[in-house]
């Protein structure tokens, strides 16, 4: 199976200019753990939680309301993955996990030429097919 049979197509994407705030919160309500950061349909970062973690450890030493405004005065661009690891959508399954695997990452963008975003390939999408895959087999 391929990427492009599993990947996940209706994306909530950044720009760079968000503020951190705005991705906080979109993390939160929307249950996402990565934020694909394009200027027009490329390609040009990745948020992840963990990157929202590292930049709002001040939340430690302050309180919610001056962490939020903390996290509201910095831009997406300062703390996002700028050289991010993609995918092809004809990679298959096994490739996209292995690469996941081998970069200690949670996603994978997944981009056509000019590192155009069609798509987002996850671990939770890898995991749940090759359980449904393991279940055929039984």
């Amino acid at each position: 199976m391929l990427v492009k049979d599993v990947m996940k197509t209706q994306l909530v994407t950044l720009n760079a200019d968000s503020k951190l705030g705005f991705a906080n919160d979109i993390m939160y309500l929307g249950r996402i753990r990565h934020l694909p950061v394009v200027k027009g349909e490329t390609v040009v970062g990745i948020l992840t939680q963990r990157d929202l973690y590292r930049a709002s450890l001040t939340s430690i030493l302050t309180n919610w309301k001056e962490n939020k405004e903390f996290l509201d005065s910095i831009k997406v661009s300062e703390v996002m993955t700028k050289n991010v690891i993609t995918v092809a959508p004809d990679a298959t399954i096994e490739e996209a996990a292995q690469i996941m695997l081998d970069k200690k990452v949670g996603g994978l963008p997944v981009v056509k030429e000019k590192n155009k975003l069609i798509g987002l390939i996850t671990e939770t999408d890898v995991l749940q097919y090759f359980v449904e895959n393991s279940r055929k087999k039984t």
